[in-house]
């Protein structure tokens, strides 16, 4: 009997690696196969409440998704012959708290698997990796057999969704958090205001939806089925309302809040802007004081997210600001900021809330219990650790930026700047958050900008942090893409829609053929190609593309090491060098497809090359001479610039075939 506690990482992985992210803190294989048929059934043991038993409805409905099985099966009364026990000691709070226990043990056997588990959220932990663990062998669905000890290492596991620069329905909300419970994240972090759109109702000051919205909000009771739907699945909703800055869509309603007279409008493009409250107002507490009081009420949890970033500071600069300052002895901006933070705080805490905000609300004075929220690093995060308030870690996990999963995953909220931390310091990170700034995301590709790279960063939350192989990150990550796409995510599924909608009546694989070796631009360099606002449709091939190549990654890593077999290798090529054929027609008579032309000819320019050099390699042709060298470098060096907004990625397969046919 074998165990896997978390030893896979630093090695090479295996065949034999348990296909769940994230991997559980001790794996245990014990042999045999638990077998899922039409006769599966869910018992819950102990104590028992709603939420469990629509937990255990979603069992049942999720395992026909995967198997495509009907299951006619309901609660069953009977634990010895149920096919799955689910048993809780007691309840967990009403209000889910951070900290609480979602530890979980998960036994199969032949005859039966076992959930244990000291409160309902370590049942909805447990019940994840039981779905994910369910497969195919020659015999039909099962689970192997397995002992599984797990419990996550950081309390705060989060996703912070911007769906105020585009916004996104209840139904995006929702599938979002049913793919965040499946990878064992417990907090929305609900950015619901910026200078694009105020996204909530409020009966206090309802100039915010008809002013500051374009109609497109939540209703309090959609935000309420939201939060309770959330907590169903174990986690919590943690609302943003960023102030003083990003506020151009408030001031849009009430411009007396401002500190210019106005007027404003919501802004359209993208970036950071002038518009800002005014601490010097009076009335701009009062008016947070109901608008607080009011959002408090909707939102249980505990913690309340006030922004507080990236204020340029442009309209302070006016006489008015300058001479409250003096005459309150606030030597610059950032003592003003912190002055208006410090007026703010008691406001929040007024209405039993722990007050968030990011980096730039760290100042001197403020109360212990605030929360930091770091966008710019683990040297942030661990000053703020040093000065005694606890934080969260975001800046390595920006979705967005479209960088690939392994950056993402090896980023570690605990890390050289963290170790000289004293114990106590340390324990006052509580975790991290992944991070969705929807500039260029729509409800229809926001899944594919999420999924399934933010299951990557959900293991390096809950595992043990030795877990760092990074091959077998990618290959659990595949398997968990497809199972993700049984819970209704459209990571998979639109992306089918949109290739189709590129290729319109032409051939879709030609056009997919270069999507799925393509990525977007890295960072916040798209709208240097295109000036981009609110109404841009996004429809185009970078919005297709997937952040990450998968395809081209698998390419380069087994062309560099020598292990893709010369016949597929060749297979490849030809069909690589050819596509342009198929795809050229298309691309001349629809405009959609024009960034696609310089990114099909360079794809067929490098496969030409490779081809060649594969040719010299298998001694089918003489060594090439260095000008063909030179020709073919250079060639492969414009290939892989950006065009446009994408960049080709095969292109270092292409230079290690080029270096071997130099050596050969």
């Amino acid at each position: 009997m074998k165990t896997i506690a978390l030893m896979l990482c630093g090695t090479a992985a295996f065949a034999a690696d348990p296909h769940l992210m994230p991997l559980p803190a001790s794996y245990t294989p014990s042999g045999g196969r638990l077998a899922i048929d039409q006769g599966f059934r869910v018992a819950l043991g102990g104590y028992r409440e709603p939420r469990l038993e629509k937990a255990a409805a979603r069992v049942i409905d999720r395992l026909a998704r995967q198997t495509g099985m009907p299951l006619p099966g309901s609660l069953s009364k009977d634990a010895t012959t149920a096919t799955l026990v689910m048993e809780t000691r007691e309840g967990s709070a009403i209000v889910q708290r951070l900290g609480e226990d979602e530890s979980y043990d998960l036994t199969i056997t032949t005859r039966q698997a076992r959930i244990t588990a000291v409160n309902p959220l370590g049942i909805l932990r447990g019940m994840e990796t039981f779905l994910q663990l369910v497969d195919q062998d020659p015999k039909g669905w099962g689970v192997a057999a397995a002992t599984i000890r797990d419990s996550p290492r950081f309390p705060w596991r989060g996703f912070s969704f911007d769906v105020s620069r585009h916004f996104m329905p209840v139904e995006v909300v929702k599938r979002t958090l049913d793919g965040m419970a499946a990878v064992k994240l417990n907090v929305l972090h609900w950015h619901l205001s910026d200078d694009q759109g105020f996204r909530v109702e409020c009966e206090k000051y309802p100039k915010i939806q008809e002013l500051a919205s374009d109609g497109l909000y939540y209703t309090k009771d959609e935000i309420r089925d939201v939060i309770w739907y959330a907590r169903d699945r174990g986690i919590r909703v943690v609302p943003e309302f960023d102030i003083p800055g990003h506020s151009t869509a408030l001031l849009t309603a009430y411009p007396e809040l401002g500190t210019l007279p106005g007027p404003y409008r919501i802004e359209r493009k993208w970036g950071v802007f002038d518009p800002t409250l005014d601490p010097t107002k009076e009335e701009v507490y009062t008016f947070l004081d109901g608008f607080i009081h009011e959002m408090a009420e909707l939102f249980p949890d505990q913690f309340f997210h006030v922004g507080g970033d990236e204020v340029n500071g442009e309209q302070w600069k006016t006489e008015h600001v300058q001479s409250f300052m003096k005459a309150h002895g606030l030597k610059d901006q950032g003592e003003f900021h912190r002055y208006f933070n410090s007026r703010v705080q008691p406001i929040v805490a007024k209405y039993a809330k722990r007050m968030m905000g990011w980096d730039e609300i760290l100042a001197p004075g403020l109360p212990k219990d605030i929360v930091i929220q770091s966008w710019r690093g683990q040297k942030s995060l661990a000053e703020a650790a040093r000065l005694g308030y606890s934080g969260i870690l975001s800046a390595p996990y920006y979705l967005d930026l479209m960088h690939p999963a392994a950056e993402h995953y090896l980023a570690d909220p605990l890390n050289e700047d963290t170790k000289s931390l004293t114990p106590e310091q340390r324990a006052r990170i509580l975790g991290g958050e992944a991070a969705m700034w929807s500039e260029y995301a729509s409800p229809e590709n926001v899944d594919s900008r999420d999924w399934p790279r933010l299951a990557a960063i959900a293991e390096r939350f809950w595992s043990p942090q030795n877990v760092r192989d990074v091959e077998s990150m990618y290959r659990r990550m595949e398997t968990t893409s497809r199972w993700l796409d049984t819970l209704g995510l459209t990571h998979l599924s639109n992306y089918r829609v949109m290739l189709q909608r590129l290729a319109g009546d032409g051939p879709v694989e030609a056009v997919r053929t270069v999507a799925d070796l393509v990525e977007p631009i890295k960072g916040y360099t798209r709208e240097q190609t295109v000036n981009y606002t609110q109404q841009s449709p996004l429809n185009r091939l970078v919005d297709t593309a997937r952040p990450e190549s998968i395809p081209a990654r698998e390419f380069n890593l087994a062309v560099g090491n020598g292990t893709m077999d010369h016949a597929r290798l060749r297979q490849t090529l030809v069909a690589w060098r050819d596509n342009h054929i198929a795809l050229d027609p298309m691309i001349r008579q629809r405009e959609i497809l024009s960034e696609v032309q310089p990114l099909s000819a360079a794809l067929t320019e490098a496969a030409t090359i490779g081809l060649a050099a594969l040719d010299s390699i298998e001694g089918a042709s003489p060594k090439p001479d260095a000008s063909w060298i030179a020709r073919s470098k250079a060639s492969l060096a414009e290939a892989k610039k950006r065009k446009g907004d994408l960049v080709l990625m095969i292109v270092p397969g292409i230079e290690s075939l080029v270096e071997r046919a130099a050596a050969h």
